[in-house]
C-alpha cells in the first residue's frame, strides 16, 4: 500500500528546515506531528520531600535539556541563587549550549561528554571530592546511576520532572498509514489512549532497539526501522521506505 500520511508521535520541528519537511515536500506526504508523551515539572515542595536541598551540592549533572530547565525552575521555586562557582557536568555539548540560556556559559565551569553518558565519567571521577546534584525524570535509563554508582561518588538522584501520557483522544476515529515512534513511552502511550488498538494495514516505524522490543512486546509489526547503517536517521529510514512502496509501476 502506498503512503500518504504519517503521524510522528513527537512535537513539531521548530526549525524551518527540519528533514521532515523536506521529506513531505520531496515524496509528497502528508506529516502530522503530535506528542504522545509530554514533561511536567515536579513542585518544590515534593522535591523537599525527597530530602533534596540545593545548598548541599557544589555540582549538578545534566543530561538533557529538560533538566537544564527543571533545574534552574526548581531552584527559583525554591529561591535559591545559583553561586556562580557551581560545576555543570553536561553529558553532551547540546545540553552544554542549552545552558547558555540561563547561565554566561564564558563565566562557568562547564564540563562536556561527547553523547553517551560514559564518555563524561573521566571528568566526573576527575572531580571525585565534589558534592553532585543529579536532576531527573522519573524514568531514568539504568546506565546513568549504574555509571555513577561504579564511580563511588557522592551524588543524590532526584526526581524534578515527569514523563506523562498525553490525551489523544482526538484521533480515535482519524487513520494514519505510518505511526513514528522513539520510545517505549509513546507505545505505552498508544495503548493508553487506544486499549483496543489492532495494527492491521498501518505501518509502524520504530527509533532504537528499546522501542522496537516494546513494540514486538504488544504483538506489532515492526516496518521501519532506524538507525541502521543504511539510513541513520528516520527521515532517512522513512523515505527509503516510502520510495519502495510509492514507486509506480
Amino acid at each position: 500500500m502506498k503512503v500518504k500520511t504519517i503521524l510522528v508521535s513527537q512535537p513539531e520541528p521548530k526549525i524551518e528546515n527540519s528533514p521532515y519537511f523536506d521529506l513531505q515536500e520531496k515524496q509528497k506526504v502528508k506529516i502530522d506531528f503530535r506528542p504522545f508523551i509530554h514533561v511536567e515539572g515536579v513542585a518544590a515542595k515534593d522535591i523537599r520531600q525527597q530530602k533534596v536541598d540545593l545548598n548541599n551540592y557544589t555540582a549538578i549533572i545534566l543530561t538533557s535539556r529538560n533538566s537544564v530547565d527543571h533545574f534552574f525552575r526548581v531552584a527559583d521555586e525554591m529561591r535559591y541563587k545559583v553561586p556562580d562557582n557551581l560545576k555543570y557536568f553536561c553529558q553532551s555539548e547540546a545540553v552544554a549550549f542549552y545552558l547558555q540560556k540561563y547561565v554566561v556559559y564564558r563565566k562557568r565551569k562547564i564540563y562536556v561528554g561527547k553523547r553517551n553518558f560514559e564518555d563524561l565519567s573521566p571528568m566526573i571521577k576527575k572531580y571525585k571530592d565534589e558534592k553532585f546534584l543529579l536532576p531527573t525524570t522519573d524514568k531514568v535509563k539504568p546506565d546513568v546511576p549504574d555509571t555513577l554508582n561504579k564511580l563511588g561518588i557522592s551524588y543524590k538522584q532526584a526526581t524534578f520532572y515527569k514523563t506523562v501520557i498525553s490525551d489523544l483522544s482526538d484521533l480515535a476515529d482519524v487513520y494514519y498509514d505510518i505511526l513514528v515512534f522513539f520510545s517505549p513511552s509513546g507505545i505505552e502511550s498508544l495503548f493508553h489512549n487506544f486499549p483496543n488498538f489492532e495494527q492491521k494495514e498501518t505501518r509502524i516505524a520504530v527509533f532504537g532497539n528499546t522501542t522496537i522490543k516494546a513494540v514486538e512486546e504488544k504483538g506489532l509489526r515492526v516496518d521501519i526501522k532506524a538507525p541502521t547503517p543504511e539510513t541513520p536517521s528516520m527521515t532517512m529510514a522513512l523515505e527509503k521506505y516510502i520510495e519502495q512502496v510509492n514507486k509506480t509501476k
